[in-house]
């Protein structure tokens, strides 16, 4: 984060607000993942699924989130799904409203549609394309969201490029380093990032890394970043994935992010990927990155974690002096 956006961020905190905002936009989605944390069973607590929700299309679903925005006010917004691509009419409608009131807004999408020219125009906008592993395994498993179809669509963007890394990709050495060789020197690709796969409690399927796994992953990570600028990871974040926070009340991007799932009322806890996440296999680099921040020290001294959750503690009382039930 940028330091004004930092300062922002403590002032919602401060308030008992939420910096942070992060919407499912559409239960729909035209790819079958392996591991989508989206579509897991416990996603939404386990009484029903998102593919089970209703949710809201055209009109409604652009003055819904308008609504929240209003309501929650966030610095930056998260437009998940789902694929948010399905709803490409209310996109073209909500993205310019969002950009004239100021709000940082990232669509995560695996860009199985072309994404449209006057985006690129569009100012506090991150396009993160969802790209699981080289051709042969990406294709196989994100479907019609195919290599061919992504180098189509995200022509004439700058998009970040998001991989998560699953078991099967760390058993074959370099695999890594072959991804960032293929993706780096495209002209769309403005950044990479890298995160492992976070499974619920319980789960050992081989989506999962082994605990050797993970630290090659982290050894792999800080040999290949001085190779390729774009890899947007510094050594701090990536050095976090060795030990993720305990929990979600030790996680900040758990804390400072409010979730909600496409009916725009259904929240969804404790963070992004609801359920009971296994925070020890926790591989979220949103997570990693708040977390690296937050063992910054201020003057070499006081950890910023310590002023953070010292804040979140005043925010709360804050809110509930207020009225306001909405806060961190």
């Amino acid at each position: 984060m940028k330091p004004t956006e930092v300062m922002l961020a403590w002032g919602k905190i401060l308030t008992g607000r939420f910096p942070s905002l992060s919407i499912e936009i559409t239960r729909e989605c035209p790819l079958r993942c392996a591991g989508c944390y989206a579509y897991d069973a416990e996603h939404l607590g386990g009484e029903f699924t998102l593919r089970q929700l209703s949710d809201r299309k055209g009109e409604d679903l652009v003055n819904g989130v308008m609504d929240l925005v209003g309501r929650y006010q966030p610095i930056h917004l998260s437009l998940v799904g789902g694929e948010p691509l399905v709803r490409l009419n209310e996109l073209n409608v909500l993205l310019p409203k969002l950009s004239r009131q100021g709000v940082f807004v990232q669509v995560v999408t695996s860009a199985y549609r072309r994404i449209p020219a006057a985006w690129a125009t569009l100012p506090r906008l991150n396009l993160v394309v969802s790209i699981d592993g080289l051709q042969p395994e990406h294709d196989a498993r994100r479907k019609p969201a195919t290599y061919e179809r992504i180098l189509e669509n995200i022509v004439g963007h700058s998009i970040t490029v998001h991989m998560t890394v699953t078991g099967p990709l760390m058993k074959r050495p370099g695999y890594l380093e072959e991804f960032l060789r293929f993706w780096s020197p495209r002209p769309e690709i403005e950044k990479i990032w890298v995160s492992s796969f976070t499974p619920q409690q319980g789960d050992h399927s081989p989506e999962c890394l082994s605990v050797t796994e993970r630290d090659q992953l982290v050894e792999d990570l800080l040999y290949l970043r001085p190779s390729f600028p774009k890899l947007d990871m510094n050594d701090a974040i990536i050095r976090e994935f060795a030990k993720p926070p305990e929990s979600p009340n030790e996680c900040v991007f758990a804390r400072t992010t409010y979730n909600i799932s496409a009916d725009l009322t259904t929240r969804i806890t404790p963070c992004q990927f609801g359920g009971k996440p296994d925070c020890s296999r926790c591989g979220c680099i949103a997570s990693m990155g708040l977390a690296a921040l937050g063992h910054h020290k201020l003057a070499r001294v006081i950890p910023l974690n310590t002023i953070f959750h010292t804040s979140l503690n005043i925010g709360k009382i804050v809110a509930k002096l207020g009225g306001d039930n909405s806060g961190a």
